[in-house]
C-alpha cells in the first residue's frame, strides 16, 4: 500500500493527481501545516526537509520518498506510465520536471508570499516575482504554440506544472495574453483524475480558512 502523507499545497495536489491518474489504491495521512505538524520528529525522521509531501510504499519496505518531484519519478516508473523509457523523451519531461522544481514553484511560491502573506507590501520585491513568474508563463506559452503538452505525451511534466498554473490568480500573477498555455489549463483542469487529485486531503470548512491562511503563510516564511 501507498501513503501519502500530504496537504492542501500545490506540491501536495501534484502528487495526489498523479496517483489518481495511475488509478491505484493509496492512504491519505493529512498533515495540518496549521499545527506544524511537518516539524515533529517522527516526520522530519521521513521527510529531513520537514515539508510536504512524502509518500510511504509499505509493500517495499516502508520505503519513503521526499520532495515531490522524485516521488513523481518513483510513481511513474513504479507503475510504467507518464514518464517515456526511451533516452530522449525521458529527457523531455524530466527537463520540464526539473523546470517546474527550480523556477516555476519558487517563483509562484514567492510571489503568493509576498502578494498575500508578508505582512509589509514591498512593491519592488512584489513586481520582480510577479514577473518573472509571467516569465515563466511565456516559456509555457512559447512551448504550448505548437505542442499540446509540454513534452510530448501528457506526463508528469504537466501534472507537476498545473497545480501552479493554478495558483495564478491566489498569487496574483495575471495570465491575460497567455492563450496557449490557457488552453492547456483548461484541458487539464477537465481531467477526472486532475479534479479528484486537487480534494487531496478533502479540502478545509469555510470558517478554518481565515486562521489557515494566515498561519500558513507565517509557516511558508518560517
Amino acid at each position: 500500500m501507498l501513503e501519502l502523507l500530504t496537504s492542501e499545497t500545490p506540491n501536495g495536489w501534484k502528487v495526489a493527481i498523479l496517483l489518481e491518474e495511475l488509478g491505484v489504491p493509496y492512504k491519505v495521512t493529512p498533515i495540518s501545516l496549521t499545527n506544524r505538524v511537518q516539524k515533529e520528529d517522527w516526520y522530519v525522521a521521513l521527510n529531513p526537509n520537514g515539508r510536504i509531501p512524502t509518500l510511504i510504499d509499505h509493500d517495499d519496505g516502508d520505503f519513503a520518498i521526499f520532495e515531490s518531484g522524485a516521488i513523481m519519478i518513483y510513481l511513474a516508473e513504479k507503475f510504467g506510465r507518464f514518464l517515456p523509457k526511451d533516452v530522449h523523451g525521458r529527457s523531455r519531461v524530466i527537463q520540464w520536471l526539473m523546470w517546474q522544481m527550480s523556477g516555476l514553484g519558487p517563483m509562484m511560491g514567492q510571489a503568493t508570499v509576498f502578494n498575500r502573506y508578508f505582512e509589509d507590501k514591498l512593491p519592488k520585491v512584489i513586481d520582480r516575482y510577479v514577473r518573472e513568474s509571467q516569465r515563466l508563463f511565456e516559456v509555457m506559452d512559447r512551448r504550448l504554440a505548437d505542442n499540446q503538452y509540454l513534452a510530448g505525451d501528457y506526463s508528469i511534466a504537466d501534472i507537476a506544472c498545473f497545480p501552479w498554473v493554478r495558483g495564478h490568480e491566489w498569487a496574483q500573477v495575471p495570465m491575460d495574453g497567455f492563450d496557449h498555455l490557457l488552453r492547456w489549463y483548461d484541458e487539464i483542469g477537465a481531467r477526472p483524475a486532475v479534479q479528484r487529485g486537487l480534494l487531496v486531503p478533502e479540502p478545509p470548512r469555510a470558517e478554518e480558512m481565515a486562521e489557515k491562511t494566515v498561519t500558513q503563510g507565517k509557516n511558508i516564511l518560517a
